[in-house]
């Protein structure tokens, strides 16, 4: 009798308490759900802290050693642990940002952060452009899904 009463009190406390915290209580206050901007005041850490208390996937990638487009696909490829058959190039990167994934069940949010995307001869501002649009189509892949999906970025 007494452990199913400690049983049951423990089952109330638990209900008690959300799941996960609601987004008014961590750094992304007043950040869309759907959105691609500049990294700004946001460290790193607490975003990585946030997607795991939200239960979203945290996708990282430090590019500051890519001089090109092809280096800036393959750091992405390896950090992001896309799959091998992944076609390295922009097109190639959004799929798979999208389609597999949904195919995958439902997902629960994403947080991205892209550090220092390079500004060089072989990578410049037009492709600086491009990969920030595939990441834009992304979110709005996943807003008409109703899945948040937040990318912040720098540059180098």
């Amino acid at each position: 009798m007494k452990r199913d009463l400690f049983l049951t009190t423990e089952d109330n406390a638990e209900m008690d308490r959300p799941a996960r915290p609601d987004i008014g209580h961590t750094p992304l206050k007043g950040v869309r759900s759907n959105i691609v901007q500049s990294i700004r005041a946001f460290r790193v850490q607490d975003l990585q802290d946030t997607a795991r208390a939200l239960g979203h996937h945290f996708l990282y990638a430090n590019l500051s050693a890519a001089q090109s487009k092809q280096d800036v696909l393959d750091m992405v490829a390896q950090q992001f642990m896309l799959p091998a058959h992944f076609g390295k190039n922009f097109d190639a990167l959004y799929d798979c940002m999208t389609d597999p994934v949904h195919k995958s069940g439902p997902q629960p949010g994403f947080i991205v952060v892209l550090e220092q995307i390079p500004a060089t001869v072989k990578f410049d501002k037009e492709a600086r452009e491009q990969l920030l649009d595939i990441f834009r189509d992304t979110a709005d892949y996943w807003a008409d899904r109703k899945v948040p999906f937040r990318c912040f970025y720098s540059f180098l």
